[in-house]
C-alpha cells in the first residue's frame, strides 16, 4: 500500500473519534429542527470539501518545490519569487473579491473559485510539461509559473470568503466557534492532499499529475456544488432566522464597498484582528513552505516528520480547529480573541524551541505544533470572527480584508526568506538556518501581544447590543 493511503486510515478515525466526542458533548440550543440541520449538514459538508480540494490544487506548488529544484526546473529563490507574487496577488484580491462575494452570494463564487483554479493548474501542467521536454528555457518556465500562480490565487481568493458568507446564513454566532473548528479540519484535509497526494502522484506519475489531480477533482466537485449548495435557509426551503452577528436587525439598503470597508476599520477589535491575521499568514507558511526545503537540504529528508509531513500537518490541523473551537464555544462564551492568546503562545514556544532545536529531529515536532497552533487562530479569526465582526450581511467584505492580510504576511515571509535563507552549499549545514525560527520568533510575539487586546470582544448588532453569551442548554445535536 502506498505511504499516503497508509497515512489516510489514521485521519479517518481520528475524524471519527472527534465525531462522536462532538455528538457527546453539550450543544447551544438556538432552536434549530432536525430537518434543518440535516439541509445545513447537505451544504456545508460539499462546501467544505470543495475548499479542501482548493487548498490541493494550491500548495501542491510548494509540496513540490524540492522535487522542482531536483529536476533543474526551480530553485529555491525562483520558488520564493513565485510564492511571493502569487500570495501578494491572493491578498490584494480580497479586496475586490470580497464585495463581489456579498454581492453575488457563496454559491456562485465558490463556483468561480473551483472553475477557474482548475483551468490554472491544468495550465501549470502543460507548462510543466514543455519544461521537462526542454521546450522552455528557464527564464520562460519561472515567467510562466508566476503568471499562472498569480492567476490560479486569484481564483483561490474566493474560497475562503465564499465558505464564510454561506456559512454566515445558516449557523448563529453561538454556534460558530465548532463550525471554526470544523473550517480547521477542511483546511488540514487539503493540506494532506497536497503534501502527501500531491507529492505521491507526482513520484509515480510524473509532476504534471500533482496538478492535474486536484483541476479533476475540483471541477467534480464544481458540479456537486451547482446542484446543493444554497445561499441561504430560506433559499433551500427553510426559514432564515437572526444570526446574531454584528449585522443583526441591520434592516438597511446595503452599503458600498468602501463604506463597508470604513465601518469594519473604524472598529479597533477588527484592526487588531487583521493585524493578527497578517502574522497568521506569516507564521503559518514561514513553516509549511519552508520545513520540507529545510528537510532536504540538512540530512532529514528521510525522517519521520519529513515522510509524514502531510499527515503530521493533518492531524495537527485537526486538534488544532477543534480545540480552538470547543475552547472557544464551550470554556469562552463564544469569545474568539482568548483562543488566539492562547493559541499565540504556543507560537512563542514553538518558535523558541524550533530555533534551539536546529539540526535536531525536534526541530520537525516544533514546526508540527506550531501548525497546530497556527490552524487553529486562522480557523477562529478568518473563518469565524469575520463573519461576527462583519456579519452575515457583510461576511464576504470582513472576510476579504481579514484574509487578505493573512497573505501578505504570507507574501512577506516569502520574499523575506527566499533572500535570508542559505543558498548552496552552505544550506548543508543546518546551523545556517537559524535565521528560519529566528524570523518567526518576533512575529509571534507581536502576534500574542495584539491578541490580548480583543480578549473580550464580542460583535454588536445594528443596534450596538453585544451578543449575549451562549446558554447552558443541551439539547441540539450535532450534525
Amino acid at each position: 500500500m502506498p505511504n499516503w493511503a497508509s497515512n489516510l486510515a489514521p485521519i479517518l478515525l481520528l475524524l471519527l473519534a472527534i465525531g462522536v466526542v462532538m455528538l457527546r458533548l453539550p450543544k447551544i440550543d438556538v432552536g434549530h429542527s432536525d430537518a434543518y440541520r440535516r439541509r445545513r449538514f447537505m451544504n456545508w459538508f460539499p462546501l467544505g470539501l470543495t475548499y479542501a480540494f482548493l487548498y490541493f490544487g494550491r500548495y501542491n506548488l510548494s509540496a513540490n518545490a524540492p522535487l522542482l529544484d531536483k529536476l533543474g526546473l526551480m530553485t529555491k529563490l525562483d520558488f520564493g519569487n513565485i510564492s511571493g507574487a502569487g500570495s501578494f496577488v491572493y491578498g490584494v484580491a480580497f479586496l475586490l473579491n470580497g464585495p463581489l462575494t456579498d454581492r453575488w452570494g457563496g454559491r456562485t463564487t465558490i463556483l468561480v473559485s473551483a472553475i477557474g483554479s482548475a483551468f490554472m493548474n491544468l495550465l501549470m501542467a502543460g507548462v510543466l510539461s514543455k519544461a521537462r521536454g526542454s521546450a522552455l528555457t528557464h527564464e520562460d518556465f519561472v515567467q510562466w509559473m508566476t503568471v499562472l500562480n498569480c492567476a490560479n490565487m486569484y481564483f483561490q481568493s474566493f474560497g475562503a470568503v465564499s465558505i464564510v458568507k454561506v456559512n454566515s446564513a445558516w449557523f448563529h454566532v453561538r454556534e460558530r466557534g465548532m463550525l471554526g473548528g470544523v473550517f480547521g479540519i477542511l483546511i488540514s484535509l487539503g493540506l494532506y492532499f497536497a503534501y502527501d497526494g500531491s507529492r505521491a502522484i507526482a513520484e509515480s506519475l510524473g509532476i504534471t499529475n500533482a496538478f492535474i489531480a486536484p483541476a479533476a477533482m475540483l471541477l467534480a466537485f464544481a458540479v456537486v456544488d451547482f446542484f446543493i449548495i444554497r445561499d441561504t435557509p430560506g433559499q433551500a426551503g427553510h426559514d432564515d432566522f437572526n444570526t446574531g452577528d454584528a449585522s443583526s436587525d441591520d434592516k438597511g439598503p446595503p452599503l458600498g464597498v468602501f463604506a463597508v470597508a470604513r465601518r469594519l476599520l473604524s472598529q479597533p477589535v477588527v484592526v487588531i484582528i487583521v493585524a493578527i491575521e497578517f502574522c497568521s499568514g506569516f507564521l503559518r507558511n514561514a513553516v509549511m513552505q519552508w520545513y520540507l526545503p529545510y528537510a532536504g537540504k540538512t540530512g532529514f529528508k528521510e525522517g519521520f516528520v519529513s515522510v509524514n509531513w502531510g499527515v503530521l500537518l493533518c492531524v495537527a490541523g485537526i486538534l488544532g480547529g477543534v480545540f480552538a473551537g470547543f475552547i472557544s464555544d464551550h470554556v469562552f462564551g463564544a469569545r474568539r480573541g482568548p483562543v488566539a492568546s492562547v493559541l499565540y503562545a504556543g507560537l512563542v514556544v514553538g518558535s523558541t524551541a524550533a530555533y534551539f532545536s536546529i539540526g535536531t529531529v525536534w526541530v520537525g515536532w516544533a514546526a508540527v505544533f506550531m501548525s497546530l497552533c497556527v490552524i487553529g487562530v486562522h480557523g477562529m479569526l478568518s473563518g469565524t470572527a469575520s463573519a461576527d465582526f462583519g456579519g452575515t450581511k457583510y461576511a464576504g467584505t470582513a472576510t476579504g480584508i481579514i484574509d487578505g492580510f493573512v497573505y501578505l504576511g504570507t507574501g512577506t515571509q516569502s520574499l523575506l526568506y527566499g533572500k535570508i535563507l542559505p543558498a548552496a552549499p552552505l544550506d548543508k549545514d543546518p546551523a545556517n538556518w537559524k535565521n528560519w525560527p529566528m524570523a518567526m520568533l518576533p512575529v509571534a510575539i507581536g502576534g500574542f501581544l495584539l491578541a490580548t487586546r480583543v480578549w473580550n470582544a464580542r460583535p454588536k448588532g445594528a443596534n450596538n447590543t453585544p451578543t449575549p453569551p451562549p446558554t447552558a442548554k443541551v439539547a441540539v445535536a450535532a450534525e
